[in-house]
């Protein structure tokens, strides 16, 4: 009785996810209608990110169970191959593809590592591991220091993943992580911090996106509920109208999403993390991949902070192929102990 219970409920726990996911992502494309509606913004730029996260998704959950290591393995190279194609941070002026390069390289590291633990024999699984730590020093070489060091530590979460036997509480500490960027970021927006880590932080990040910040909260406290409209930041934004090379963001998703869609907008791109990490905590895939995943989105959700990450489409295709890979049900299973520990 047990055992023939166990799937079954296995897959009544994935059902949940994926229908959860399913009004999470209609919602983002529903209210992003009515704030264009309400404002006559533009909102293209959300409907086709919504987009692309849900055929990444069902993308990933196809090639997950058909091919669960070789899938992964060539989302992984592809991701690389996007983002040397990527204009990076010495051969652009623009901040966002530096991002987008960073964003990319993250989740090919979080790809090559899930191939990594879905190998079943020692050498293929070694050669994964080497493909992402490749992937880690290609970073580097492309100059990309953001990129160097959230593709480190999806590499190291990775390999700590084997002795976390408990996925709720690894996948808990990742929610805090990105809750705890994202609340700095909206506390140098606000001027929030002291002055000197405030001028640090500056330094870091140029004042030329700290007013782009500026501007995003000054707009959203003046629409603090509906927003000013998907696309009308770089209309309304002083610091964008200054800019020599003005492509209309604010960089930052979070602040973006109060700016143009108020506070239920950033709420709904919360629950759209929230819901991924949900369902890595529902794969019946071993907890090492989930944990290994959820590393990744969390440190795209991290560069999405405090960059442009994601306004490109590869990106969001991407976290959404990354997320479908990594809770897919493979035919063959992995190892003697995938379900135990999936509500653990």
């Amino acid at each position: 009785m047990a055992s023939a219970a166990d799937p079954a409920a296995a897959g009544e726990r994935r059902s949940a996810s994926d229908g959860l996911g399913v009004v999470v992502l209609a919602a983002c494309a529903a209210w992003s209608l009515v704030t264009a509606t309400a404002h006559g913004g533009r909102p293209e730029g959300v409907l086709l990110a919504v987009l692309a996260v849900a055929a990444g998704y069902a993308a990933g959950r196809i090639f997950g169970v058909l091919l669960p290591v070789a899938a992964p393995c060539v989302g992984a190279l592809a991701g690389l191959g996007l983002a040397i194609a990527t204009p990076g941070p010495q051969i652009s002026l623009q901040l966002g593809h530096s991002g987008a390069t960073a964003a990319l390289l993250t989740l090919a590291t979080g790809a090559a590592c899930c191939a990594a633990w879905a190998a079943q024999t020692p050498g293929p699984r070694l050669a994964l591991r080497l493909l992402a730590a490749g992937i880690t020093v290609a970073a580097a070489v492309l100059g990309s220091t953001t990129g160097f060091a959230t593709c480190a530590g999806v590499l190291l979460c990775s390999l700590a993943a084997a002795r976390m036997h408990h996925r709720a509480l690894g996948l808990a500490g990742l929610a805090g992580a990105a809750a705890l960027v994202t609340g700095l970021t909206w506390a140098i927006a606000e001027d929030a911090l002291p002055d000197g880590p405030t001028a640090s932080l500056e330094g870091q990040l140029t004042r030329h996106r700290v007013l782009l910040w500026h501007d995003a909260l000054r707009l959203a406290h003046q629409e603090l509920v509906l927003g000013v409209g998907p696309g009308r930041y770089g209309e309304l934004s002083p610091t964008v109208t200054q800019s020599l090379l003005p492509d209309g963001k604010p960089h930052s998703a979070p602040l973006q999403q109060a700016a143009e869609q108020g506070v239920i907008g950033v709420a709904l791109l919360a629950a759209a993390f929230c819901w991924m990490l949900y369902a890595l905590w529902r794969t019946p895939r071993s907890t090492p991949v989930a944990l290994t995943a959820g590393a990744s989105l969390t440190a795209l959700a991290a560069i999405a902070s405090i960059g442009n990450a994601l306004s490109f489409t590869t990106v969001t295709a991407g976290a959404g192929l990354l997320a479908g890979l990594a809770t897919a049900r493979p035919l063959a299973a992995e190892g003697p102990d995938d379900l135990p520990d999936i509500i653990r």
